[in-house]
């Protein structure tokens, strides 16, 4: 039998004219920030919008690699922490929305308490002193501690386990599975596709944060790749073009201002675009999942 084609309604073409358009809105100015990363500033002054590099160069990007850009170091502090804060905020999660999903006394003022801090915070200023005074001011430790749970993500993930029929469970238990083996061998394998999709946001959240690190961060060793980011737009903008800058190999000629800021933005967000696609299977099935019970 022949398969009958599927007919678009309005709505689907309204809706597929819409997304084509924004995409091309998005990846026109992504493009050309990425042409003008690997062209001269010569190129650049002739024509300011083109498809290709008019002169291919990758001196903005040696410029980025050198040591006194500081690239490198940024980048190194951002990986450690983004990935020691993640496994450490992943496991406090699920294991509170975990313990939040079974019954236990108190359970509901604990909860009550917690959802109270998702709508009102301590305050910038309450929470930076409290910071220093625990002698946590310029250290990674204090990004970890400010970013380190979500009270939505703990709600999402507390639905998923909910959502799991009890039936599983007792089989389990009939088994011979204790508490522990039960939330590791059955329990978190069922929230593969939501633990997969918030640890990808808490990754990103580690990589995108920079208002606390501005804050709290002093030391130039310890900077992180969004304040670098910043640091690097707001000098570069002062650089005219042909600036002399030294300590990359002798002495080597930037080649125009934008030119680094276009780099700089295009291997920050690199990493983050060959993450996604990975994980990108797992955010509608792990939404759907957590959101069955609100």
């Amino acid at each position: 039998m022949k398969k009958r084609k599927k007919r678009w309604d309005s709505v689907e073409i309204l809706a597929f004219i819409a997304l084509t358009v924004l995409a091309i809105l998005i990846i026109i100015p992504f493009w050309n920030a990425v042409v003008i990363a690997f062209e001269t500033s010569a190129a650049y002054v002739r024509s300011p919008f083109s498809w290709l590099p008019g002169e291919f160069t990758l001196d903005n990007f040696k410029y980025l690699g050198s040591k006194s850009s500081g690239l490198v170091r940024a980048y190194v502090n951002t990986i450690r922490l983004a990935v020691v804060g993640t496994l450490l905020g992943m496991a406090v999660m699920v294991v509170t929305a975990y313990a939040f999903s079974r019954n236990f006394p108190g359970k509901r003022p604990l909860f009550l308490i917690m959802l109270f801090t998702m709508f009102f915070g301590g305050g910038l200023v309450p929470t930076y002193l409290l910071i220093r005074n625990l002698g946590l001011n310029d250290t990674h430790t204090a990004i970890v501690m400010l970013s380190l749970a979500s009270t939505y993500n703990i709600i999402v993930l507390r639905n998923g386990f909910e959502s799991v029929p009890t039936d599983l469970q007792d089989a389990a238990m009939i088994d011979g599975a204790n508490d522990f083996t039960i939330f590791a061998k059955v329990m978190l394998p069922l929230q593969k596709p939501m633990i997969a999709t918030f640890t990808l946001f808490t990754i990103v959240g580690y990589w995108n944060n920079w208002y606390w690190p501005m804050l709290v961060l002093n030391s130039p060793d310890k900077t992180l790749l969004q304040v670098f980011l910043r640091s690097l737009i707001t000098n570069a903008s002062q650089m005219a073009l042909g600036t002399e800058i030294t300590g990359i190999t002798d002495t080597m000629t930037v080649t125009y201002a934008l030119g680094i800021q276009m780099a700089a933005v295009f291997v920050v967000i690199l990493p983050i675009m060959l993450v996604y696609p990975f994980l990108q299977k797992y955010f509608v099935k792990g939404t759907l999942v957590g959101g069955i019970k609100m």
